[in-house]
C-alpha cells in the first residue's frame, strides 16, 4: 500500500468500517469496531483505514492478507 500523509480520525474509519463490514469476517469486523473505540494511535487509526480501503475490491487472496494484517494488530493492543 502506498503512502498517505492523512491523519483518519477516528470517526473516518469507523465509517469505513461501517461499509466494509459486510465483507468482512464477522469476527474481526466485531474485534475492530472496539479497537477503533478504544482510542488508538494516529499510526493504528491510519492503517485500519487503509487496510479497509477497497476491501470489497480486491481479490480473495488480497483480502486474506489483509485480515491477517488486521488480526495481528489487534493481538499486539
Amino acid at each position: 500500500m502506498g503512502s498517505c500523509n492523512v491523519n483518519h480520525s477516528i470517526d473516518d474509519v469507523l465509517v469505513k468500517l461501517a461499509y466494509q463490514k459486510e465483507y468482512l469476517p464477522e469476527s474481526l469486523a466485531k474485534e475492530l469496531y472496539l479497537l477503533i473505540q478504544s482510542s488508538q494511535s494516529q499510526l493504528i487509526l491510519n492503517d485500519v483505514f487503509h487496510l479497509l480501503k477497497k476491501y470489497d475490491l480486491v481479490t480473495p487472496e488480497e483480502q486474506k492478507n489483509r485480515n491477517k494484517h488486521l488480526s495481528d494488530l489487534i493481538k499486539k493492543l
